[in-house]
């Protein structure tokens, strides 16, 4: 058993008769009353995201995981494909069990929780960046750089992503994960 001060991003947990990710979490001390927990929460069985709040202190039962990588195969609908890199296994997994599927590229090497008990899949931890590159771009309105001006441009998984004026077609640029964002262009 776990309690509150043990709650952090990634943690998976029983609630509710289903296991959940915490996704985001907030520790809160108001200036009047106890302190508690504000947190995020995302089903691992149905994709679906809820709010919670613990009280401080509030004991949570978290769930044994185990970390294996995994390659990226490909997708076919809403099931994706994926293979052991050590013993060349392979997985079919449901889109809602993914953070990020459209910024997920053919040959990307995952990591994948396990729940140690059934040895079920849970979750998906893609990278903290990708690297893609853009398959279109309208062309930068000339003036327009007063502020920081973005674009939208499509990379080579299908996904849009605001860019800064000078990105081309055919730059690769790294993208987070986590928020889907542009970080910077990648020279080869």
């Amino acid at each position: 058993m776990a309690s509150t001060s043990d709650i952090r991003k990634g943690l998976c947990i029983k609630y509710n008769n289903d296991i959940y990710k915490i996704i985001e979490f907030l520790h809160v001390k108001p200036g009047k009353g106890p302190a508690f927990v504000r947190t995020k929460l995302k089903s691992v069985t149905t994709g679906k995201v809820i709010d919670n709040t613990f009280s401080a202190g509030h004991k949570i039962e978290d769930v044994r995981v185990e970390t294996r990588s995994y390659q990226f195969l490909y997708a076919d609908g809403d099931t994706y494909h994926f293979m052991n890199t050590d013993d060349y296994n392979q997985i079919s997994l449901q889109k809602s069990s993914l953070d990020a599927p459209d910024l997920l590229k053919e040959g990307e090497i995952v990591t994948i929780l396990f729940n140690t008990e059934d040895s079920m899949p849970l979750s998906v931890d893609m990278p903290a960046s990708v690297v893609l590159e853009v398959t279109h771009a309208e062309p930068g309105v000339k003036g327009n750089t007063a502020t920081n001006a973005t674009k939208p441009a499509k990379v080579e998984t299908g996904a849009r992503v605001n860019v800064p004026l000078f990105i081309n077609e055919g730059d690769k640029i790294k993208i987070d994960t986590e928020k889907g964002n542009y970080m910077e262009r990648v020279k080869d």
